[in-house]
């Protein structure tokens, strides 16, 4: 259990963590991973990249994040953190109050159920700048198709912006499940009222939302550019098949009619 009140921050630190390889750090769970830091204070850590920190002091925060960054995939230079404060009021009810949460109590569950939603939280807020600037590169290409309806040469950006697309979505869907409820909830169903109070304050459902049809905005924009591109090539090759043809019909009659005049 925590004191009364508690500093909490999330940090992306990169794009997973290999979590099955911490073996010398003190587990108490590993759905999700919750370990006890030395120097004081509790993490959760995510394998999308998320590591939620309760109450622990700078320096150990400092310690903890150069004993696990062997394990990180893909480290980000500066982490992207989002902070929280928590205080435990007995009896009290389960409540956002000015950018603060208020708890009955918080133990080691309580703390899981909070890192899950900060966690996707954090994670949506990456790809979400992430889906901006593929939207960002990809609209000029749209607007020059429409202004003058002459498309794109660079096909090896659309593809790129199709596998950023892509890159997004496995991100959010195969690694941070985000939308799916965590596996705690199973040991605890007390907990899922908590759980839901905490996805309607951060909207995690409607950013889901928005980000996925933004993604599919884009990326059906930057497949029908393919696509008339490709249409484009096809018929010039068709063009250059005809010339062929008709060359070759013209030297024909010309190999006749020189032969007839001889």
């Amino acid at each position: 259990m925590l004191l009364s009140t508690t500093k909490v921050r999330s940090l992306l630190v990169g794009l997973g963590i290999e979590l099955r390889r911490l073996t010398q750090l003190k587990l108490l769970s590993r759905e999700p991973t919750t370990i006890e830091v030395a120097g004081g204070g509790y993490a959760v850590l995510f394998r999308f990249g998320v590591v939620v920190l309760f109450n622990v002091p700078a320096s150990a925060e400092a310690d903890f994040l150069l004993q696990i960054n062997p394990f990180i995939t893909d480290p980000f230079g500066s982490p992207i953190v989002e902070c929280l404060d928590i205080e435990v009021t007995p009896d009290s009810a389960e409540q956002m109050q000015a950018g603060k949460l208020i708890l009955p109590a918080a133990e080691v569950p309580v703390l899981q159920i909070v890192a899950d939603i900060l966690s996707k939280s954090l994670v949506l807020d990456y790809y979400e700048q992430q889906a901006t600037g593929a939207f960002d590169r990809i609209e000029p290409l749209a607007q020059r198709m429409q202004a003058g309806g002459r498309l794109p040469r660079q096909v090896h950006d659309l593809l790129c912006h199709v596998g950023e697309i892509l890159h997004i979505q496995h991100g959010m869907v195969a690694r941070a499940q985000v939308g799916e409820k965590p596996d705690v909830l199973w040991d605890h169903p007390e907990l899922e009222r908590l759980w839901k109070r905490l996805e309607n304050e951060y909207e995690i459902a409607e950013r889901q939302l928005v980000l996925e049809r933004k993604l599919d905005l884009i990326s059906g924009t930057a497949e029908t550019l393919l696509g008339l591109m490709s249409d484009k090539r096809t018929l010039r090759v068709e063009w250059y098949i005809v010339i062929l043809i008709v060359i070759e019909i013209i030297l024909t009659l010309y190999e006749l009619f020189f032969r007839h005049s001889t």
